[in-house]
């Protein structure tokens, strides 16, 4: 005599899906209530990483904001009292803002049109197959693993005027007659750092333009070969549409990035001949170097407010209008 299960089943109402007897779904179990306990028990797992995040993040920015609008020196402790504006006049008075300020924007427009180049071009040569592929991959992505600071003191000696390696390649090859003091000459210092950090951004180009190729489908590739597109064509109809946002991302953060990068600077020249290769950021951490607190804070806080106004136009100019595809 067969025998009949006790236990039956319904469907919930408005979803089709099968429920025991209880109301407990099918195959799964009961969802879980938030509660106040649990939302205790949250709050105490993520209380130690805001504490550490709140005490060495956003006590330092507030801290050092403050001190812009402050008679904050070294030299003279006693006297922090509120200054208003007054640091912000000095830094835009200063005889050496007009030099710092073009120093960076050729220092930012300098290094990243090249880098961009050369790193789409190396990122196109990678993405096709041939033999020893990942060893060149590993040489090229190589410096993005040394320190900016170490490269400059690399190319510090690279550049030095008596035994460096630059100034014997040009003898040997004719170009010079003479070596050329790079790095205490005002007129060839900024190039020789731009120099320096072109060869050192272009791995980071490369790396996220290489992954961003390889997203894209060769069916792509093999209907424009079909169609008779050239290299040229499939390049600017294809290539470059469809990796437009990284394009665009990775040039945001490498402006943002170059424009808060003393390291290769203070490696190479420390802000020399003469304060002539500075750049906003190196200019502001001579001016702690010297004491004065408040001068520097202002003028970090002109660099936050530069990069926000930045990073907000050029996110508008660059992103994709609703509806239409790359």
């Amino acid at each position: 005599m067969p025998v009949t299960s006790t236990r039956t089943s319904k469907t919930a109402p408005g979803t089709g899906a099968a429920v025991r007897k209880g109301g407990v779904p099918r195959g799964g179990g009961r969802r879980r209530e938030f509660t106040t306990r649990r939302g205790l028990s949250i709050a105490a797992f993520m209380a130690p990483a805001a504490v550490f995040v709140a005490i060495f993040t956003y006590y330092p920015v507030i801290a050092g904001g403050q001190m812009a609008f402050r008679n904050w020196k070294l030299t003279d402790l006693t006297d922090t009292s509120w200054v208003g504006l007054n640091n912000f006049g000095d830094v835009f008075s200063d005889p050496a803002w007009g030099t710092v300020l073009s120093n960076t924007a050729l220092w930012v427009v300098g290094s990243i049109v090249p880098q961009l180049v050369i790193g789409f071009a190396l990122a196109l040569w990678l993405r096709r197959r041939f033999r020893f592929r990942g060893l060149y991959q590993a040489l090229i992505f190589f410096p993005w693993a040394i320190s900016g600071f170490l490269i400059g003191i690399l190319f510090r000696w690279l550049f030095n005027s008596e035994f460096g390696v630059v100034n014997d390649l040009l003898q040997k090859a004719g170009l010079i007659d003479e070596p050329i003091a790079w790095l205490a000459d005002p007129d060839t210092a900024m190039a020789a750092v731009i120099v320096a950090n072109i060869w050192y951004g272009v791995t980071f180009f490369t790396i996220m333009i290489l992954a961003a190729l390889q997203s894209i489908p060769d069916e792509l590739y093999e209907a424009a070969a079909l169609d008779g597109a050239g290299k040229a064509r499939t390049l600017f109809q294809i290539t470059i549409p469809y990796i437009r946002t990284t394009l665009a991302l990775t040039v945001l953060l490498r402006v943002i990035w170059i424009f808060n990068f003393p390291d290769l600077i203070f490696g190479m020249t420390g802000g020399g001949p003469n304060d002539e290769t500075h750049i906003v950021t190196t200019w502001m951490i001579k001016i702690t170097q010297q004491g004065d607190y408040g001068r520097a804070s202002a003028l970090g806080l002109l660099v936050v407010a530069a990069l926000l106004v930045f990073a907000v136009f050029f996110l508008l100019a660059t992103r994709e209008k609703k509806g239409v595809r790359s």
